[in-house]
């Protein structure tokens, strides 16, 4: 973890902030729905989302467009969808905030997750050496 935090700011924030929004989002989608802690759960993992977008604005490693890159234009998804998803709980269409909060987890977690993996990457240093 020596390399993660020898890494600019925000980048050591933002990774460990996505790295218990993996561990969180997988123990929300094993555990049982609609309870108090589900709840709580839910909550603290959009915030965790929210902190992981927000923060890849301030990293600019790849560049396309300016200091930005198709990464931010997930970013901005992520959170227009966490909107989306908060929204369906409130008004009660329980299936299609479960779809949304899912593939949530999984485009804006995992398969981002992976391309965090590929060589030269901190996180490819990290976990793969």
């Amino acid at each position: 973890m020596t390399l993660l935090f020898n890494e600019a700011h925000p980048i050591p924030l933002h990774a460990i902030m996505a790295m218990i929004a993996i561990i969180l989002g997988g123990i929300q989608l094993s555990m049982k729905k609609g309870g108090l802690i589900h709840k709580l759960l839910g909550r603290i993992w959009v915030g965790l989302m929210l902190i992981v977008a927000i923060t890849s604005f301030f990293i600019h490693e790849t560049k396309m467009w300016g200091d930005y890159s198709p990464i931010h234009l997930l970013s901005l998804w992520t959170i227009f969808i966490l909107g989306v998803g908060i929204y369906y709980v409130r008004v009660g269409n329980i299936k299609r905030h479960k779809q949304v909060m899912i593939a949530t987890y999984f485009f804006a977690l995992i398969l981002t997750g992976f391309f965090t993996l590929f060589p030269g990457r901190v996180m490819h240093q990290i976990l793969i050496g």
